[in-house]
C-alpha cells in the first residue's frame, strides 16, 4: 500500500504543478498515470508542439513545459506510478480512499485530485480490415519525435490541422525522404495559411498531395512495405512507404472515471468552483477533466484550480490547523 497525502490522477501538466502547490503546504503526492512517463498528451501526443498561453513564455515546446514542472515539483519528492491506470476508488469508514490501479496497485490518502485531462484517448482509426496487423510495424497514429522518420518514405492521411502541420514539418526540415498527404476531398479543415503551404511545398515537389482519395489498403510482409489507395476519380493504385500515418484526431473518453458517482455532465465532472470539489468529499477534479459554468480548457486555468484545490485539501487534512498563505517571493521554495 503507497501512503500519502494526496493521491493525483494524471501527471499531465495541471498534476504537475499541483505537487508544487501541494508542497508549499508540506502536502505529499503521489501521480498515477496510465501513460509510460509524465506529461500526459503533452509528452505522448505533441511534445514539439509549441504552446503560446503559458505566463511568462511567449513560445515553450510543451515537452520543455514538462521538463520544467517535473524540476519544479522535483523539491517535494512526489512519488509514481506510471504505465497503470487507476480502476477502482473506494472511501474507507474514516473519510480516506483508495485507489486501485489494474495491475493491482493500491494507493491510500485523505485526499484524490482527479487531473486526467479529457480522460483516456483512443485514435481515430480509418476503416481499414488490417490495419491492426500493421500497428507499430509502420501505421503510427501520433508523431512523437519526427526525426524517428529521418530518411524514411512516409504517407499520412487527414485533413486538419495536425496533418497539414506535420505534412509541412516532415517536408520542410527535409526529415522524410518522400512525403504524400492523402485526404478524401480537394479541401482542408486546417488553417488557410498551413493549406497554402502544403499547396506551395507540393507545386515544389516536396509533398506529393494526393486530394479526392483515401487508403483502403495496406500490404506488406511483417512491416509495411505498401498501401493502396483509392482515388474518385481514377480508381486505386499502390505506393511504396514505409510509414502511414492517419492523422484523424483521438476520442477522448473518461474511462473508469465515469462509474466513480460523480456528477457528470458532457463528458465531464461536475465542480464547485469555491474549491473545485466534486460531489463526493475529499475528492477533487481539476483541468480538463471537470466542468463548471464558464469553464476554459486551458493548461493556465488548470493551474489556477489545482492551487485552490490544495488549499481546500489542507483544511480537510490538518482540520486544526490554520493556513496562512506564504508568498514563495518572501519565504523561498523548502522541499521536502
Amino acid at each position: 500500500m503507497i501512503e500519502t497525502d494526496i493521491i493525483i490522477i494524471g501527471a499531465g501538466p495541471v498534476g504537475l504543478f499541483t505537487v508544487f502547490e501541494a508542497g508549499l503546504l508540506k502536502l505529499r503526492c503521489h501521480l498515477i498515470d496510465s501513460l509510460p512517463q509524465p506529461g500526459g498528451q503533452c509528452s505522448e501526443i505533441y511534445p514539439k508542439k509549441p504552446i503560446y498561453d503559458i505566463p511568462g513564455f511567449p513560445s515553450v515546446l510543451a515537452g520543455d513545459l514538462i521538463d520544467g514542472l517535473m524540476e519544479q515539483a522535483a523539491p517535494f519528492k512526489p512519488g509514481f506510478t506510471l504505465g497503470e491506470a487507476a480502476v477502482t476508488i473506494d472511501k474507507q469508514e474514516d473519510g480516506s480512499f483508495i485507489v486501485t490501479t489494474d495491475k493491482g496497485t493500491q494507493h491510500h490518502a485523505p485526499i484524490v485530485m482527479i487531473a486526467g485531462g479529457l480522460g483516456v484517448f483512443e485514435p481515430r482509426k480509418p476503416p481499414i480490415d488490417n490495419i491492426v496487423d500493421f500497428e507499430d510495424k509502420g501505421v503510427n497514429y501520433i508523431i512523437k519525435d519526427p526525426e524517428f522518420y529521418r530518411g524514411k518514405r512516409c504517407v499520412l492521411a487527414g485533413g486538419g490541422d495536425s496533418a497539414l502541420d506535420w505534412s509541412i514539418f516532415l517536408a520542410e526540415k527535409g526529415i522524410a525522404s518522400e512525403v504524400a498527404l492523402v485526404h478524401r476531398s480537394a479541401s482542408f479543415r486546417g488553417h488557410l495559411d498551413s493549406v497554402q503551404k502544403v499547396i506551395d511545398l507540393a507545386e515544389a515537389g516536396k509533398i506529393k498531395l494526393i486530394t479526392e482519395a483515401e487508403v483502403v489498403g495496406l500490404e506488406g510482409n511483417g512491416t509495411l512495405e505498401r498501401v493502396v489507395i483509392n482515388h474518385q476519380k481514377e480508381g486505386d493504385f499502390v505506393k511504396e512507404t514505409d510509414y502511414f500515418i492517419p492523422l484523424f484526431g483521438l476520442k477522448p473518453s473518461l474511462g473508469p472515471i465515469a462509474d466513480w458517482g460523480f456528477e457528470i455532465e458532457k463528458g465531464a465532472i461536475r465542480v464547485d468552483t469555491r474549491d473545485y470539489s466534486t460531489n463526493i468529499k475529499g475528492i477533487y477534479a481539476i483541468g480538463d477533466v471537470n466542468t463548471y459554468e464558464g469553464k476554459l480548457k486551458l493548461i493556465l486555468c488548470g493551474f489556477h484550480e489545482g492551487t485552490i484545490a490544495v488549499q481546500s485539501a489542507f483544511a480537510i487534512i490538518h482540520p486544526e490547523k490554520k493556513n496562512v498563505l506564504k508568498y514563495t517571493t518572501v519565504n523561498g521554495v523548502q522541499g521536502f
